[in-house]
């Protein structure tokens, strides 16, 4: 999903960099300090989301662990401009130094990383971050370094991660109830392809125009976190929601390499330590905003309703071969990195259920 400036008055977009080029503002300035590490993103700046506290908790950590040698400044509600375009400027590293992107906005400088969109890819909150904050997808993410030369930092679960449909036409509970609806998709040809697979009419559109399209019928429907349902109030537009989890949405954390090899040893030590702290604590928020807003799903929507694992199951058999026919014939990526994905995951997932009944079973 894409979050977009308040009305706060502030500056957003090209608008945004002019004026901190000009001076007005600018991240990443020289000042009293040695190192100046600006961070851009797109979500509010309230507490109310994952990003926003993390980052302030980060912020505090770093300046306490450096004795204010490198100060972090953090730009919020999409100041600065778009994903691809903060992602660009942290590339260069001069104004901007870090950023978090969506995986659409990822793919863009690493293309790989379209392999983390396969549906259905996690069964679960506990395996879903025992991969993300895993040595297999560490190793996985250097490879933006080289492509892109910004440094993966964590991942945060974009509004909560697993994802429900909302729509106007009828509660889905199978994937034939999915037949002919018009479902808006990100600007990502991989949830278009899932979406297609599933019998839907896959319709891409921006967030700024997801309401619009859900209350005038250009869509029926749509899926986000259940945290988006409730921070924009869709049951104002849409009458039912279902919890599938086909989707795990994730946003990535980049730093600019050529800032971050110019940092002391000790400062590279404190970002990167810093910054695993400030994702596990983003884990737990996002984790709630999710019950939060599932809660108040079904408090305000006409239905709501859970699908069972059978029928994700079904759904799965149906969305993943079309999907990586997809990714491996149209968008080009190695099929062994699919598999290597899949396996990996299921390795985790087995790991992650031994460990529980060993140390809490038995």
């Amino acid at each position: 999903m894409t979050f977009w400036a308040d009305t706060k008055g502030r500056l957003g977009g090209a608008v945004a960099v002019a004026a901190l080029t000009a001076g007005l503002a600018m991240p990443g300035a020289a000042s009293a300090q040695e190192f100046t590490m600006a961070i851009a993103h797109l979500a509010p700046e309230d507490m109310d989301n994952e990003i926003q506290p993390a980052l302030v908790h980060f912020k505090s950590l770093v300046e306490s662990k450096t004795k204010g040698e490198v100060e972090v400044e953090i730009f919020g509600a999409g100041q600065l401009g778009s994903e691809v375009e903060t992602g660009k400027q942290a590339q260069d590293g001069a104004l901007l130094q870090s950023t978090i992107i969506s995986s659409g906005a990822m793919s863009s400088f690493f293309p790989k990383y379209q392999v983390i969109t396969a549906p259905f890819l996690f069964p679960n909150y506990e395996v879903a971050h025992a991969f993300f904050d895993g040595a297999w997808f560490a190793n996985f993410m250097k490879g933006s370094i080289e492509e892109s030369g910004l440094r993966y930092l964590g991942t945060f679960d974009d509004g909560g991660g697993f994802v429900a449909f909302t729509n106007n036409g009828k509660l889905i509970k199978t994937v034939d109830d999915l037949a002919g609806m018009k479902i808006r998709v990100e600007e990502n040809p991989a949830h278009v392809a899932t979406m297609k697979a599933l019998g839907a009419s896959a319709t891409p559109l921006p967030w700024g125009e997801v309401v619009t399209a859900l209350s005038t019928g250009l869509a029926d429907g749509q899926f986000n976190a259940p945290g988006v349902s409730k921070n924009f109030s869709l049951w104002e537009v849409n009458d039912y929601t279902t919890l599938s989890g086909h989707v795990y949405n994730s946003q990535s954390w980049l730093v600019s390499e050529e800032w971050f090899q110019s940092l002391p040893e000790e400062y590279k030590e404190a970002v990167i330590t810093s910054a695993r702290e400030a994702i596990e604590l983003a884990h737990g928020i996002s984790a709630l905003a999710a019950i939060k807003g599932w809660q108040a799903s079904c408090e305000n929507f006409d239905e709501c309703y859970v699908l069972p694992d059978e029928e994700r199951t079904k759904m799965a058999d149906i969305a993943r071969p079309a999907w990586q026919e997809w990714i491996v014939g149209d968008f080009g990526l190695d099929a062994a990195l699919v598999d290597e994905l899949f396996a990996t995951v299921e390795e985790i997932k087995a790991d992650v259920t031994e460990t529980d009944m060993e140390r809490y079973g038995n």
